[in-house]
């Protein structure tokens, strides 16, 4: 085997470390095209357009280094070359990307198989298989975001468009995006979807601008059939993109093409966004993930233990539900650490194993206090309802306890402002700003009343610890 061959070999392993590093579909979106040719004293990377060149330059420059430093067999220089060969080779001599991106049908394709080959190929989130819509455990906070995405998946532009997800985070926001992509994946037609987070598409409009390719660009987004976009509040300050984005908005939606947004607060809540995006993106359904009640709680972590391959008995399932309020996600990892403290120390999965493992067998670690504890023990100090207290009357009898119960999140949760007023009513962060700071000051002046509910009430939540 001559010296060249073994360059060649070398540089098809930079690719294969490339592709291990990055993922899959990352790989696909962005390298399908690209060759890497041995040279004097490195490595070409050659792609046939200019606007991909530029974005893996920008990208995956830092991989590619590293890759080629732990290849030995080339130089360590990188140079980014575009291909004229295989530019004319894909009809894209001028850097463009095709009107209506397509990708060349393979034989005995079934209309699933292309549907998720168009996919990865140019979104850049790849599906968790887990994600789908029968994994999506459906209770009083969730069951009408889970109604439209359902939709959505099952007749794309004729209902709900755009669809905007909104809610913390952790709270299933993505899980319903992805189920959406699961669902269109398995329609009998072919169907382009696109599914990316923002900071990818702001990313890729400042690599179009600086390559002069916009009109490829507009051309990759504007034609599909569904585009949806993750975190969407990363458009937030930043106008050009904003221009950009309402563009696009309009030219999909006048063409019935499917919208689904994502976001952790609210259109009129992102910041800086301007008011025609934020009408925009109210023009079909704006849905909302709220926390999970208790009672959900439990039946997540039960759904979370059997796709595991576990089956938690109820009072280890409704401790964790106890313990971890905040978020599915945060649901989710106490699930992993129980199961795992119960595989590696061989013991039956049972409360005194669960309460080890939530707490690390640390004495005197204590578990977190949560808003919906807070908000069950205040309500009952004060002789009213959980819904009164979380409801939008202001009566002076149910603001008061309302505010405490604020104050007492804020000092004794690791919740956000956003996050706490979420729990009590999906209020704004400057009402729970201006409640605890209320309460502090009422307590700083002397409120003998106050300070001593303030106090049963902490004794109370530190005594369930």
């Amino acid at each position: 085997m001559n010296e060249r061959t073994l360059a060649c070999d070398a540089a098809a392993r930079v690719l294969t470390l490339v592709k291990e590093r990055i993922g899959e579909a990352h790989f696909d979106s962005w390298f399908s095209n690209v060759t890497c040719i041995p040279s004097d004293d490195g490595l070409e990377v050659r792609a046939p357009m200019p606007f991909i060149l530029e974005w893996i330059r920008t990208k995956y420059h830092s991989v590619l280094v590293q890759a080629v430093a732990e290849v030995t067999d080339i130089g360590s220089d990188l140079r980014y070359v575009v291909d004229p060969q295989t530019s004319s080779e894909t009809g894209e001599r001028d850097g463009r990307i095709p009107s209506r991106p397509d990708l060349p049908p393979a034989p005995t394709e079934t209309p699933f198989e292309r549907n998720a080959r168009y996919l990865r190929r140019y979104s850049d989130i790849q599906l968790h298989e887990e994600y789908r819509f029968e994994n999506f455990v459906v209770g009083s906070g969730n069951q009408l975001p889970n109604a439209a995405a359902l939709s959505v998946a099952e007749d794309p532009g004729a209902t709900y468009n755009p669809l905007f997800l909104h809610g913390a985070v952790g709270l299933g926001k993505t899980h319903l995006m992805q189920a959406i992509c699961h669902g269109l994946l398995a329609h009998e037609r072919e169907i382009r979807v696109v599914y990316l987070t923002c900071e990818t598409f702001v990313n890729q409009f400042i690599a179009a601008i600086e390559a002069g390719k916009l009109e490829d660009f507009r051309q990759r987004y504007r034609r599909v059939d569904v585009l949806l976009v993750d975190d969407v509040q990363f458009l937030a300050r930043k106008e050009r993109t904003q221009e950009e984005f309402f563009h696009t908005f309009n030219t999909l939606h006048e063409n019935r093409r499917q919208i689904v947004l994502s976001s952790d607060c609210s259109p009129k809540e992102i910041p800086n966004l301007e008011q025609r995006l934020v009408s925009r993106f109210k023009m079909g359904l704006v849905a909302q993930l709220h926390p999970p009640d208790f009672e959900t709680r439990v039946a997540i972590v039960k759904k979370k233990s059997r796709l595991k391959g576990t089956e938690l008995g109820h009072e280890v399932a409704a401790l964790i539900a106890a313990r971890i309020t905040s978020n599915i996600r945060e649901l989710e990892g106490a699930v992993t650490k129980v199961l795992g403290y119960g595989t590696l120390l061989g013991r039956d999965i049972d409360l005194d194993l669960a309460r080890e493992a939530l707490y690390d067998g640390v004495r005197g670690e204590t578990p977190r206090i949560g808003c919906d504890r807070i908000i069950e023990l205040t309500a009952a100090h004060f002789g009213i309802g959980k819904t009164e207290l979380q409801s939008r009357r202001r009566t002076k009898s149910i603001v008061h306890p309302r505010q405490v119960g604020m104050f007492l999140a804020r000092k004794l949760t690791r919740h956000s402002l956003h996050e706490i007023g979420t729990f009590f009513g999906n209020r704004d962060h400057s009402t729970v700003l201006h409640a605890a700071d209320k309460i502090g000051r009422a307590l700083a002046d002397g409120d003998e009343e106050l300070k001593s509910h303030v106090a049963q009430l902490e004794a109370l939540l530190k005594g369930d610890r």
